[in-house]
């Protein structure tokens, strides 16, 4: 009870401070996710590099890939949530933007070491339903609001545009719910603003890597040459 009426104080300004959370923003932190930015390079070539130091080794380069962008979503999560109740209203956005950034990023990474077309917009839309999670999916899929799961629809015969709209919105929906409801049940720890630091690092790094975790689950292989070769583990010459 007592959550519940957190969540609803507070939902309505998060809408208020970040009016732009919709699809459109959704889609542009795909693009920039696989595209880079700022000090963050492109998802595949942040692959590519985890792939060369673990020489060619796939399933090393996404483990790597996992434990990187969870201990970076760590790090926003702790300065976001630094600040206490007080600051709440202006970092909330920020945490989302991170949060979604970092997430779509690794699977995007995860995606491309798989050999996944990271233009194509059916691994795009798989892409961002990873970030939703097992659970979340298979609800989904339940409901027929998807037609399947993230290798279902990265994989799928054709491209179906409104497709788009119905997981934008449902992605849209699971970031705000997701950082305030880690927000609603981390009150009491962000009434001290270091605490509420560290309650935020530990959270959105364990879901960072639940969502790292279901992605290299999710998406297999579509690396015919990985496939064929059984005494190397899954190696194949670097890009």
């Amino acid at each position: 009870m007592i959550r519940q009426a957190i969540l609803k104080k507070v939902m309505p300004d998060v809408h208020r401070v970040a009016p732009d959370l919709n699809a459109g923003f959704v889609h542009q932190t795909v693009q920039r996710a696989i595209h880079g930015v700022g000090p963050l390079p492109p998802a595949a070539a942040a692959a590519d590099k985890q792939l060369e130091e673990q020489g060619g080794d796939v399933d090393r380069a996404i483990q790597e890939l996992i434990e990187n962008h969870t201990s970076l979503a760590a790090a926003q999560g702790f300065v976001t949530n630094l600040g206490g109740l007080v600051t709440m209203a202006a970092t909330v956005p920020v945490n989302i933007t991170g949060m979604a950034l970092l997430q779509c990023r690794m699977v995007a990474g995860i995606a491309y070491l798989r050999g996944y077309d990271l233009t194509d917009g059916r691994v795009r839309n798989a892409v961002l339903l990873c970030t939703l999670g097992e659970d979340t999916v298979k609800e989904l899929v339940k409901q027929h609001k998807v037609p399947g799961t993230p290798m279902v629809v990265a994989t799928a015969p054709a491209y179906d545009p409104e497709l788009d709209k119905v997981v934008a919105a449902e992605v849209t929906t699971a970031l705000v719910n997701r950082v305030i409801g880690k927000r609603a049940a981390g009150t009491v720890a962000r009434r001290i603003p270091v605490a509420g630091g560290v309650y935020g690092a530990g959270s959105d790094g364990y879901a960072t890597w639940q969502v790292g975790k279901y992605a290299a689950r999710e998406l297999r292989s579509r690396n015919k040459p990985a496939e064929l070769t059984t005494d190397t583990k899954r190696r194949w010459p670097r890009r």
